[in-house]
C-alpha cells in the first residue's frame, strides 16, 4: 500500500446526520458516481453494518469489493478494510473522521487504493483524488438536502 489520499469537507450538519447518511450503504447508488450495487453482508449488535459488498463501474472498469467496516466512538466517523476483491481493485483502505465544526460537521475522508491494473504512481494518486473529491461533493449534496 501506497501513502494515503486526504480530502476534506464541511458539511451543514451535525456529524450524527452526516454518519446516517455514510452508513446507509444500501443507498449509495442513488448518490455515488459510478457505484451500481451495494448490499450490506453483516451487521454488529447495534444493528450497525459491518461487512458491505460494492460494485462499481466507471469509464469501462469494473470491480466488486466487500469492506469491513469498525466505527469510531460518539458518531466520529468510521474505517474500512478489504475483506475481497476482484476486477480493477486489489485493496482499499480508508476512513471518514467527522468533528462538530460550529452548527456543521467538518469531514475528513482518507484513503488507498490498491489497483489490480498498472499505473504510474501520479496518476494514481490523481485518480484518488478525483474519487474523493467526488465523494465528498456527492455526501455534502446528499446530506444537506435531506
Amino acid at each position: 500500500m501506497a501513502e494515503q489520499t486526504k480530502g476534506q469537507i464541511e458539511i451543514a450538519a451535525i456529524p450524527a446526520e452526516v454518519l446516517a447518511v455514510i452508513t446507509d450503504f444500501e443507498a449509495y447508488p442513488e448518490w455515488v458516481t459510478g457505484m451500481t450495487k451495494a448490499a450490506v453482508q453483516t451487521k454488529d449488535s447495534k444493528e450497525r453494518a459491518t461487512e458491505v459488498s460494492f460494485e462499481v463501474n466507471q469509464m469501462g472498469v469494473g470491480a466488486k469489493y466487500t469492506l469491513a467496516y469498525k466505527y469510531k466512538a460518539k458518531e466520529g466517523g468510521l474505517s474500512w478494510t478489504t475483506k475481497s476483491a476482484s476486477g480493477a481493485v486489489k485493496d482499499i483502505k480508508g476512513e471518514y473522521v467527522l468533528e462538530p465544526a460550529g452548527e456543521g460537521t467538518n469531514v475528513t475522508y482518507r484513503t488507498t487504493i490498491d489497483l489490480a491494473i498498472p499505473m504510474m504512481g501520479f496518476m494514481k494518486r490523481q485518480a484518488e483524488k478525483v474519487i474523493i473529491s467526488t465523494a465528498l461533493d456527492g455526501l455534502k449534496k446528499r446530506v444537506e438536502s435531506l
